[in-house]
């Protein structure tokens, strides 16, 4: 992040309720359903109090469709960055996920130990450093303004409680991300400051 003059304010927001192609795991696909865009109209109505210069979303087609909803509404356009996307499958792409594969290596990442990794996937630290390099691009672009970011549920809960200051590792134990829920971030030079978590204030 560069030398900020004025703290960039990112609302970070976990896309729509989506349907996918099949029941498998996988990196790839999901869309929003009915209610997952009826969920992006009313995040634009919350945010639209904030003027939003810009919408920023992972290239999965389900946080696309909720940036593009809420950038019409706004006014704004919509940049895709892969480096906000989910965490990766690795080896359980194409299984059920039942038991849930990740339980262990993400519970691991919220004690503390970003080394560890996701099997055939992505480490904590992996994780962190793709996620924070787009939020700090995104602090260098919109100094003094406020942008929307369209993310999703599991890597917004590890990433942002690694970057924020202000949070421990383990903030989101028991702290689910509902869909079109938020965390609201400033970022300036010295970091970030998370100043809410799925829109309840932080102190």
């Amino acid at each position: 992040m560069g030398d900020l003059q004025c703290a960039a304010r990112v609302f970070v927001a976990r896309h729509g309720e989506a349907v996918y192609e099949s029941e498998l795991l996988s990196d790839a696909g999901g869309w929003l359903s009915p209610l997952g865009r009826d969920q992006a109209r009313a995040l634009a109505e919350r945010l639209a109090p904030e003027r939003i210069s810009r919408v920023w979303t992972s290239d999965m087609a389900r946080a696309v469709q909720t940036g593009e909803i809420v950038a019409a509404a706004l006014g704004a356009d919509v940049v895709v960055r892969t480096g906000l996307r989910e965490f990766g499958v690795g080896d359980a792409a194409g299984t059920t996920g039942d038991p849930d594969p990740f339980a262990k290596t993400f519970a691991a990442w919220l004690d503390g130990d970003l080394a560890a990794r996701i099997p055939g996937g992505e480490s904590g630290e992996d994780v962190v450093e793709r996620y924070a390099a787009v939020l700090d691009e995104i602090a260098d672009a919109h100094r003094g303004e406020s942008v929307l970011v369209v993310s999703h549920g599991g890597v917004m809960c590890m990433a942002l409680s690694a970057v924020a200051r202000n949070l421990a590792l383990s903030h989101s134990r028991d702290r689910p991300m509902p869909n079109c829920g938020v965390v609201a971030l400033e970022g300036d030079a010295d970091g970030w400051v998370a100043r809410s978590w799925a829109d309840r204030p932080l102190s």
